[in-house]
Formats: structure tokens, sequence, C-alpha cells
């Protein structure tokens, strides 16, 4: 099974600008290659970069699914799973370490433009699923059969190789070198 997990980079919360982001390929847990691109922190590309980092490329004829570490990159720059899922023609699929703390996620949003807009967009992405060890939300596949590929793309714990990957290469373009926790 060949997934790409996406993750941003580490960044300033306080300032705003570019989000690097990347996109680890794996074939189950083997890495075999990488896509770059970035994204407006707080804004409204994230669900077009993402489509322009795969189409017309050599991986998405491969991909059997596309993994998301969350909704949202640099800050709060919500992908609309729904429509990616569409364009893409895969599954896709946001993958959380733990369900998130909704009220305090909807106190946030609303100190940002268009609050409205952006909880719709979390909201059509589906409901949060808890299938252990795995907390997420999928468009263009079943609960079940999205389990059993996190299942298959996660070497250990609870994260996703792909999605890992993406993490520990954003840390350490920006960092120097990754981090502990991925």
């Amino acid at each position: 099974m060949r997934a790409v997990g996406f993750d941003d980079a580490p960044f300033a919360h306080r300032a705003s600008g570019q989000v690097r982001v990347f996109g680890a390929v794996c074939a189950g847990t083997r890495f075999e290659g990488l896509v770059a691109g970035s994204v407006r922190r707080d804004g409204w590309n994230a669900t077009r970069e993402i489509v322009r980092l795969l189409e017309g490329g050599k991986f998405l004829p491969q991909l059997h699914i596309v993994l998301i570490d969350g909704i949202a990159f640099g800050g709060f720059n919500v992908v609309d799973l729904a429509a990616l899922a569409a364009r893409l023609g895969k599954p896709c699929v946001a993958v959380m370490r733990r369900p998130p703390r909704l009220p305090l996620l909807e106190a946030a949003l609303r100190r940002l433009p268009s609050p409205e807009r952006r909880l719709a967009r979390i909201s059509r992405a589906g409901p949060i699923h808890s299938v252990p060890p795995f907390v997420f939300q999928v468009q263009g596949a079943g609960v079940e059969e999205t389990a059993e590929a996190l299942r298959r793309l996660t070497d250990r714990g609870n994260v996703p190789e792909a999605l890992r990957l993406a993490h520990l290469i954003g840390a350490a373009v920006v960092h120097g070198e990754s981090g502990r926790r991925a």
C-alpha cells in the first residue's frame, strides 16, 4: 500500500507568512519519495497546495491513500478534506494524535477572519473516529478500511510512517535536525 503523509514544518506562531509543508511517500513503511511546498499561515490555500504537489506528478497514480497530520497546516489553514478526496480520487484522512478539544478549537478559530468558513471545512471533513490507537476523519473510504490501512502503514506507535517521516523532515529543514517527538 502506498501512502503520502503531509505535515507542516515548525513555524513561529506569532509570525505571518509562509509555512513549509512536506509530503513523505511510503510503500508500506518504506520511504520512497518526497514532495515539498508551502502554505500561508492561517490562510486558505492548504487544499490547493496539496493538489498542486500531487496532480500531474509521478506519485499520485501510485498512491492508495493521502494522510494529513491534523486537519490544518500553518495554524488554521484548514484542509477541505471532502474537496481534496474528490479532486484526487483517493481516500483522504486527517490523522490526530488525540481527540481534539472542540470548544478550545472553536474559541481559537473565532479569533481569525472567517471563523464560520473554517468551522464548516472542519465539519465537512466528517465525524471524528476513534479506532484505537488511531483518531481520524476520513473522506473517500469507510471507517474500518481506513483503520486497517493506518495499521498497515504504521511501523510502531500510533502514527503512520509517512506522517512520522514528514514531521521529522520538516523539523530537520527548519531546525537543522529532527526533534524527539514524531
